[in-house]
């Protein structure tokens, strides 16, 4: 029989780096962040909607999107929403759903179908701005 082990390491310093909680803090400052990033890029998306669209329609949304800083500011709305959801639905998946080929399914598709969106989004602002 071999003598147990003494370490002179306290409890908490043995299970220390050891939990599953490596990446949580990384993305609740991430969702955080982005979520402040999309109050101010909304409230300035709001203000410009009501100070330069004289009239609500389709030819007054194309003359808003031709200006290069509205469209630089709605691509930034654009993807900060698109990470900002992509964040949040990151954290319900691995939270709530337990089967793992379920879940890695399910984390792949939502890093893939925000991409293909915010791909999709931001080329239309792109072709408006430029005219084409």
């Amino acid at each position: 029989m071999s003598a147990p082990q003494r370490s002179m390491r306290t409890p908490l310093g043995r299970v220390r780096a050891h939990g599953a909680s490596g990446q949580g803090t990384g993305h609740f400052i991430a969702q955080r962040v982005s979520a402040i990033a999309l109050i101010v890029l909304g409230l300035w998306f709001l203000i410009a909607i009501v100070i330069e669209m004289r009239s609500p329609g389709y030819v007054s949304a194309i003359d808003f999107l031709s200006t290069p800083l509205n469209a630089v500011g709605v691509i930034l709305l654009i993807i900060a929403g698109i990470y900002h959801m992509q964040i949040g639905m990151q954290v319900i998946i691995e939270d709530y759903i337990h089967k793992p080929v379920t879940r890695t399914i399910l984390v792949l598709l939502n890093t893939l179908i925000p991409i293909a969106l915010g791909a999709g989004a931001v080329f239309a602002v792109l072709i408006v701005n430029f005219g084409a």
